[in-house]
């Protein structure tokens, strides 16, 4: 009887090790790229992209653009308008003088005050051929010895057509207390230089026209200066030399 062997099988000592778990789990695909599923269930959903905020700065700079693109268009389009017409009736400033002054009362009172009145006679000229002046109420005109006040009047009211010349009337009448320095100041001033200065205010309200359109209501100021030769009762009082200033008021 011949003898048995069993064989048993020995590990090749150069082969590499089998892993005791498997590489890829049960019921799923190999991939290289990973495990797609557990890739799918634990990657967080995809973030939508930051939204961009208009600050308030870029409004806030509009806003200031536009303001001034406005004003730029609004101050235009009036220079524009004036300029027109400037060309159209080329305006020019009517002229004043004083032509007569005549001092009706001038009498110093018991009580040391003051009684004055005058009757004054001015010349207004319109030089503009297409321009008519409307002098409205509300004016006044007064006569100065330098602060004191010594007359008041006002304007009639009237219009004044194209290149037209008017003479107007004004009486005046004024009243002061204390005047005894005032009286002896006047005749100082007489005996020293020969005349006597005097300044006379106007502030005329008046609207323009200008062909048939009339325009806002505006203050035309006249301040005029005026050398006498004296302040004598019951006398026309000769003016020496006149000198006016014009200006417009709103």
């Amino acid at each position: 009887m011949s003898d048995l062997q069993k064989i048993y099988p020995v590990s090749d000592p150069e082969a590499p090790p089998h892993p005791t778990a498997p590489i890829v789990p049960r019921g799923s695909s190999r991939s290289e790229q990973g495990d797609p599923i557990k890739e799918s269930v634990n990657q967080p959903p995809p973030l939508d992209p930051p939204r961009k905020k208009k600050g308030r700065r870029s409004c806030w700079c509009k806003c200031v653009c536009y303001t001034l693109l406005v004003l730029f268009l609004l101050i235009v389009t009036v220079g524009a308008i004036i300029g027109i017409l400037y060309l159209v009736f080329k305006p020019k400033f009517p002229d004043y003088n004083i032509d007569r002054l005549q001092l009706t009362r001038f009498e110093l009172n018991q009580n040391s005050s003051l009684s004055t009145a005058f009757n004054v006679s001015i010349t207004a000229k319109n030089p503009n051929e297409k321009i008519g002046i409307y002098y409205e109420d509300g004016s006044r005109i007064s006569v100065f010895f330098m602060q004191t006040r010594l007359s008041n009047g006002s304007l009639p009211k009237f219009y004044q057509g194209h290149e037209n010349t008017t003479i107007i009337l004004v009486q005046m009448s004024g009243f002061n207390q204390n005047a005894t320095n005032l009286m002896m100041t006047l005749q100082e001033q007489q005996r020293l230089t020969g005349s006597i200065p005097l300044r006379i205010r106007v502030t005329q309200p008046v609207r323009i026209k200008l062909g048939k359109l009339k325009l806002m209501e505006v203050r035309f100021l006249v301040r005029c200066g005026v050398s006498v030769d004296s302040l004598a009762a019951n006398n026309v009082i000769r003016v020496r030399s006149s000198n006016c200033k014009y200006r417009f008021r709103l």
